[in-house]
């Protein structure tokens, strides 16, 4: 693909945007780039109408901006060719790919691929939705490397030409609505891994899973399926081969024997060994802001999961835990249903803890089931928790909720949670 010359506007200047400007930069496109927050950065414009409306050879969306803006809607129907990043990169990806998908799990399966591919000798990178954006893996790439990606609804709704070796979805339940309007729309946007794969591929799927079930029609790929019925007298099993007993994996949660399952079944058709396998799991240690430890103060256990922005990702936090929990939840809605908490919160929590935008909604779908402290800030939650907590509890952070009202990113909201936990005496 030539980029000589041509005009290319690329839309949001994260970690994404960053990088595909630095791409085609150095391939000699002439770059506009721009956001919706000013920015110090070469050949910027501010984000509107007029400017999308300019005759672009290419838009280039970072995975934060909405594909049906009117005005990207208009520049598709002028014949302007609209892609995400990863589409972008698609093309100068070296080596079989490893695409992971899924509305809970992914950073972790990920994450684990990775580690087995790696502990195994097996050339690897990792990136993705995690990590490294994929153009910039491009560069890093090699014909005798496994690309390990972890890709959101929100980039594969913009590509169409990443065939992976091996496509994973983990599960697929309700989460960015505010984005995608619809389930069906978020799901499409899941299936799209699958219907870009060609013959002789994989697709490691949920059997558990309705709407994975049904991604394996859309896909020439070889269905490879997991499930956690595959777990038998507390060991667990990769169809007719015993991996290794559920008590050896050491990231907490029943969900996460799932994770294990699809990501050992990924590394199997990379050429890992089932030892080896096993081996590298004992080894693996939580990805941060995934129901990670931070620490035990006289008694009282704190757990990070700030990654859990959805309220699935917050029903499998709670599942990890036999009760006594202080659950802090909210942030930034993204049109979810909170009531499918009520029972868990009602048998396992002494209390919710409500922070952010969402809150009102929170309380509103939660009352009755629980105590209900409305607390405003992470701050204030921590230390009204803190407070209240006796040994034997445990505070959770698990907020079901986006965090873009108060925080920068999921990250952001961790940190501060642990800098919080951290400060306490």
């Amino acid at each position: 693909m030539n980029f000589f010359e041509k005009k290319i506007l690329v839309v949001g200047m994260g970690r994404s945007g960053r990088a595909a400007l630095e791409f085609l930069t150095a391939r000699d496109a002439i770059v506009t780039t721009t956001d919706v927050t000013p920015r110090d950065s070469a050949g910027f414009r501010p984000q509107t109408d007029e400017l999308f409306a300019e005759p672009w050879d290419l838009i280039v969306l970072s995975p934060g901006i909405p594909a049906d803006l009117p005005a990207l809607v208009a520049a598709r129907a002028r014949g302007v060719d609209v892609i995400g990043e990863v589409e972008l990169a698609a093309p100068f990806l070296q080596g079989p790919v490893i695409g992971i998908t899924g509305s809970n799990g992914k950073t972790t399966t990920t994450s684990l691929t990775g580690h087995i591919l790696q502990s195994a000798g097996i050339p690897v990178q990792v990136g993705g939705n995690i990590g490294t954006p994929v153009i910039a893996m491009a560069e890093a790439s090699r014909p005798d490397q496994w690309n390990v990606l972890e890709l959101s609804s929100f980039q594969l709704e913009t590509t169409r030409s990443l065939h992976c070796k091996v496509a994973v979805c983990l599960n697929v339940t309700q989460n960015h609505l505010d984005r995608h309007h619809t389930f069906q729309n978020y799901a499409d946007a899941k299936a799209n891994l699958f219907r870009m794969q060609q013959p002789g591929s994989f697709a490691v799927l949920n059997a558990d899973d309705p709407v994975c079930r049904s991604f394996a029609a859309l896909t020439p790929a070889r269905p490879v399926w997991f499930s956690s019925k595959d777990v038998h007298d507390a060991t667990v099993f990769l169809h007719d081969h015993t991996l290794m007993p559920a008590a050896d994996i050491p990231i907490p949660g029943a969900h996460n024997i799932e994770n294990v399952q699809a990501a050992a079944e990924a590394a199997r058709v990379a050429g890992a060994g089932v030892p080896q396998i096993a081996a590298a799991v004992r080894t693996f240690r939580a990805v941060e802001h995934r129901l990670e430890f931070v620490r035990e103060l006289h008694g009282v256990q704190f757990f990070n999961d700030s990654k859990a922005t959805s309220v699935d990702a917050t029903i499998k936090a709670l599942d990890s835990f036999p009760g006594n929990l202080w659950v802090i939840l909210g942030g930034k809605d993204k049109g979810s249903d909170y009531t499918v908490l009520r029972d868990r919160l009602a048998r396992k929590a002494h209390a919710a803890l409500l922070i952010g935008a969402a809150a009102e909604k929170i309380a509103a779908h939660l009352e009755g089931s629980t105590r209900l402290i409305s607390s405003a800030t992470l701050e204030a939650a921590v230390a009204e928790a803190w407070r209240a907590a006796r040994p034997g509890d445990t505070i959770l952070l698990a907020p079901a909720c986006a965090s873009f009202d108060q925080f920068q990113s999921y990250e952001h909201r961790g940190t501060a949670f642990k800098d919080l936990v951290n400060g306490l005496s």
